[in-house]
């Protein structure tokens, strides 16, 4: 999901511009990263980089109109060559603060309480709120024996020009790769309050209304074809029914057949009832959870801006709505069993338990893959354990509240 986050290398000062900037190079590249580099460049690879909570945007120029992105491509794929972008080009849009209370301005969260209000402490220099985060990638041909002896964050020894329409960086076998950028800060007129705009209405993804009204007509037409082929059926052996005589509906009471078996079977229990009922009962849960999380994201109530917060809606609506699951799930077993009430503790249990143990067997047995291919991973596998073990003791309770509101009356 991408909520790790990482310290990157580079280095901003505030409203202070900076070029040519040498960050590092690289050991020659062996075979296996140069394979794992151009296997990440064929499968367009991502990098994303944060700054004040903001997501690095780019902005393509095509035509008379911009395209929106966050992050940038790893490198490009031109013919059989491979070209990585070692150079970066940040704009940094920022928008002086005038407030005598910065808390007033950004809320009591975003490091509001890390930035000086103007005045304080004798000093008169502006404040300044990072409103955007820009980068243009540029594959550039460095000198790597210039560098050689360069530190980090030094100036490189001649000037870069960052063209993004051409490039220059090949990557090859055994050859480091030189990394540099720059950065520019402007002053812009966006306030805090409208710096996520840019993101919300990003043009780069495009709703595919064609392919939506395609789906929509052959829906429609199979639904069409079923619906009328049911009625004939169902006309057809309604009309024979009732044309038949007494007579005739007495021989045929030993060998019924057509629409009249129905009567039966629609009171008959099914095979695996409990199963069936545990499997309702979770389809409400998640159906309700993904509705649920799709309205609050619509209306604004899961912003972009907090990070983690459509996982953690979403684990909170569904432990809250296995009420639903219990109450279904309970209700359907006693419809079922015609007003019986055994064996409803053992599917309350079940419906506890089916959906979030298919889950945690399946996470676990990544998780232990995962944790004996990295050292690291015992600490993520420990976290996913204690919540699993909170999603048991919120989940259970709930579910069995479920069932209690249909069960209490012939229960107890």
């Amino acid at each position: 999901m991408g909520d790790r986050i990482e310290n990157s290398p580079y280095k901003f000062k505030m409203h202070t511009n900076e070029t040519d900037i040498f960050l590092c190079r690289t050991d020659p590249l062996s075979g296996g990263d140069f394979k794992l580099l151009k296997k990440r460049i064929d499968e367009m690879y991502q990098v994303n980089l944060i700054l004040d909570n903001l997501p690095a945007i780019r902005y393509p120029k095509k035509e008379s109109y911009f395209l929106r992105w966050t992050g940038y491509p790893m490198g490009i794929k031109v013919q059989d060559a491979y070209y990585v972008f070692n150079h970066l080009k940040f704009t940094v849009l920022v928008h002086k603060y005038e407030e005598a209370n910065v808390a007033r301005v950004m809320g009591t969260g975003d490091g509001s309480e890390l930035i000086p209000t103007v005045g304080s402490g004798g000093s008169e220099l502006p404040g300044y709120m990072v409103v955007g985060f820009e980068v243009v990638p540029c594959s550039v041909m460095h000198d790597a024996q210039s560098v050689k002896k360069l530190k980090p964050y030094g100036k490189y020894p001649s000037p870069i020009k960052c063209d993004p329409t051409t490039v220059a960086m090949l990557v090859k076998e055994n050859e480091p790769i030189v990394f540099t950028y720059e950065v520019t800060f402007e002053e812009s007129d966006i306030k805090w309050p409208s710096r996520w705009d840019a993101y919300l209405k990003m043009e780069g993804s495009k709703v595919h209304w064609f392919s939506i009204l395609n789906s929509l007509m052959v829906i429609t037409f199979l639904a069409g074809i079923v619906l009328v082929i049911f009625l004939r059926t169902v006309r057809r052996d309604l009309t024979r029914y009732e044309e038949l005589d007494k007579e005739a509906q007495a021989q045929m009471n030993e060998e019924l057949s057509g629409w009249k078996l129905v009567v039966g079977d629609v009171f008959r229990a099914p095979a695996n009832s409990g199963l069936l009922c545990v499997m309702v009962g979770d389809g409400v849960q998640i159906l309700g959870m993904a509705v649920v999380t799709v309205m609050f994201a619509a209306l604004g109530f899961m912003s972009p801006a907090s990070r983690g917060t459509l996982i953690i809606g979403m684990l909170f609506f569904y432990m809250i709505l296995g009420i639903a699951a219990g109450y279904v799930a309970v209700r359907l077993w006693r419809t079922i069993g015609c007003g019986d009430k055994k064996g409803w503790v053992s599917v309350s249990w079940k419906v506890a338990c089916f959906f979030p143990g298919i889950a945690f067997l399946i996470l676990t047995t990544l998780n232990f893959l995962l944790w004996g291919s990295h050292s690291t991973g015992a600490i993520p596998f420990s976290l996913f354990v204690g919540l699993i073990f909170m999603w048991f003791c919120i989940s259970v309770p709930l579910t069995l509240v479920g069932e209690l509101l249909w069960g209490k009356g012939t229960a107890y």
